[in-house]
């Protein structure tokens, strides 16, 4: 692989602000001005997407900053396409740093005749040139198998233990992990080892799809602060349930951690009106207008997370040292 004196980085249209932000955070950590590649990734008017750079990439390695968000489709095709031109353009690695990894949720067969949707998109963006992935917070772990290439699933962990450890450091001791649901136990455990935090569970059972037909909490919340920790809020429906529910079972106080606000339909409005005092999410996915001016929604940054992993991965160096609390206190320093 021929050698090469700078990262490069590009970006589609899914998340410009966090792409921007992580090359200022780049230049910040290298004392080196880190910009993005100057492309235009544009629709003709029959929605096909066509993509040019502008510079040079030949011998380069490349960073594709493109989260898989809504809408899905198009920033996928986005990254398939933005792929085959740097591949066509002789770069010498391609990167997809994919912050949300859009169809996770499609990562087995529910029932018959159903598609392993995670699989095919696996497929897709390896087939377009992609020699590696970054992301954070997949949905189901499993999903880094479905690649043929190296994945590097960072955490949002470390950096919720960092705002929660500033946000209450008063009174941690009445603080407890809450996790919605059954299969989020151990991301809620991992966050309540972090912070040294009691944990208690939602159990929620479904009739059909989309419908809760009970909730009940496993532990006791009486007078705790109650901090829910899940990885995605899409229409916030169950979130605001179960807030609802550890209220009325006497908890002082409930907020939430997500690391991909989804956010759609409904939910800024039953977030607003929910039991919940504050909501915490991160910018993998771009915030809407409505979604910066609820008032009980607050947005941590992860760009300084991804752009050491971008150095890291850069320089042959350890991607996993990211996981440790203590290496990132030095990167977050000011921003809580």
């Amino acid at each position: 692989m021929p050698m090469t004196k700078e990262p490069k980085l590009m970006t589609g249209n899914a998340n410009k602000p966090l792409a921007e932000a992580i090359a200022r955070r780049m230049s910040m950590h290298r004392g080196v001005s880190t910009k993005l590649v100057e492309s235009r990734v544009e629709r003709f008017n029959d929605g096909e997407i066509f993509v040019e750079v502008y510079e040079n990439v030949r011998g380069e390695d490349m960073f594709i900053i493109q989260p898989t968000s809504n809408p899905a489709n198009d920033n996928l095709m986005e990254l398939l396409i933005m792929s085959d031109a740097l591949r066509r353009s002789s770069a010498a690695r391609t990167t997809a740093v994919i912050p949300y990894f859009g169809y996770a949720r499609q990562d087995r067969r529910t029932k018959a005749r159903t598609p392993i949707s995670a699989k095919l998109v696996a497929n897709m963006i390896v087939e377009a040139g992609i020699e590696r992935v970054l992301t954070m917070d997949l949905h189901a772990a499993q999903i880094q198998g479905f690649f043929d290439i190296p994945v590097d699933n960072l955490y949002a962990s470390p950096i919720f233990a960092l705002d929660i450890l500033e946000q209450f450091r008063d009174r941690m001791k009445d603080v407890m992990i809450i996790s919605p649901d059954v299969g989020g136990v151990a991301r809620a455990r991992e966050l309540a080892k972090r912070i040294d935090a009691p944990l208690a569970i939602v159990d929620k059972r479904r009739e059909k799809p989309g419908e809760i037909a009970e909730m009940t909490v496993i532990g006791n919340v009486e007078d705790k602060i109650c901090i829910i920790v899940d990885d995605i809020c899409d229409t916030a429906g169950t979130l605001c349930k179960a807030a609802d529910l550890i209220k009325s079972s006497g908890a002082k106080e409930v907020h939430s951690y997500i690391s991909h606000g989804v956010l759609s339909g409904p939910a800024v409005e039953r977030i607003t009106k929910s039991a919940m005092k504050s909501l915490v999410i991160t910018d993998s996915i771009e915030p809407t207008k409505a979604v910066k001016g609820a008032p009980n929604i607050r947005i941590v940054p992860t760009a300084p997370l991804f752009a050491q992993a971008i150095l890291n991965i850069w320089n042959g160096t350890s991607v996993s040292s990211l996981f440790d609390t203590d290496m990132l206190e030095p990167i977050y320093e000011g921003l809580f």
